[in-house]
């Protein structure tokens, strides 16, 4: 089981999760050339994925899919609320169309090899929820836009082997920033992003021992850094093996990472 990411970040999202048999794409925020160029990179085809997976309807993070799913017909999973929210929503009746296929947030269901367990979190979206991938005893966790820490959550990422986790934004830089104040009360609300500090608090309550690799996604651009997210890490959380933890940067995404 391996993870690889096309981006993180504001300006799209997008990471795929590939096992011996079955190879799934979760969110895409890219233009079609974009997510061509970015799946070539990886020695992927989009023809070849077995699913898109949607956690929320913003653009970021849906902006390509219907793309995709016109193009190539792959089969897209998403909460009836996503989809409500969604472009996909114009297509008429969604259960009557073969490639679209509702979700229940609080139902695991499979792909192939693959056993996908959403998660519901909270966000400013129709009916936004996150994942949890499992297969053959290998646990690999997306977490991203969310806007606090539930006990739900720390109950579902509490054992992941690889997880992918927001680190969003500063305090200080989002407060000292220059975003409007409507802007700066969205993102550090309780259905905004999460801070360095939540994602770090997240980390001392799950089974870090058992994390294989840290990916550290979904940085603002103009509320937070690398230097940033480190520092907290450090000092938060002294005893992550820092070896493990990996930056997704938003024009080169990152490359694959084995799980043992």
């Amino acid at each position: 089981m391996r993870i690889a990411s096309l981006g993180s970040g504001s300006k799209g999202n997008a990471t795929v999760i590939q096992t011996a048999d079955s190879c799934l794409l979760v969110d895409c925020g890219f233009n079609s050339k974009q997510c061509h160029l970015r799946m070539d990179a990886l020695g992927i085809k989009p023809e070849l994925l077995d699913g898109i997976l949607v956690t929320h309807e913003h653009g970021d993070h849906i902006g390509g899919v219907y793309t995709l799913v016109k193009q190539y017909g792959i089969s897209v999973y998403m909460t009836q609320g996503t989809a409500d929210g969604s472009k996909f929503a114009e297509l008429g009746n969604l259960r009557e169309l073969s490639e679209i296929n509702i979700i229940d947030a609080e139902t695991d269901f499979n792909i192939g090899d693959i056993n996908i367990r959403p998660v519901v979190v909270p966000h400013d979206a129709r009916e936004p929820c996150q994942f949890v991938f499992n297969n053959k005893g290998n646990s690999v966790g997306v977490l991203t836009d969310v806007g606090c820490i539930t006990p739900h959550i720390e109950k579902q990422y509490s054992a992941c082997d690889v997880l992918m986790l927001e680190f969003n934004h500063d305090l200080d830089t989002l407060e000292n920033g220059p975003y409007p104040e409507m802007l700066k009360e969205r993102v550090g609300g309780d259905y905004g992003h999460l801070n360095n500090n939540q994602a770090a608090d997240l980390l001392k309550l799950v089974e870090i021992e058992k994390i294989q690799h840290l990916l550290i996604a979904h940085i603002s651009e103009k509320n937070n850094s690398i230097d940033a997210v480190t520092n907290c890490l450090n000092t938060e959380v002294p005893i992550l093996d820092h070896q493990k933890v990996h930056f997704i940067d938003q024009k080169k995404g990152l490359n694959w990472r084995l799980l043992d």
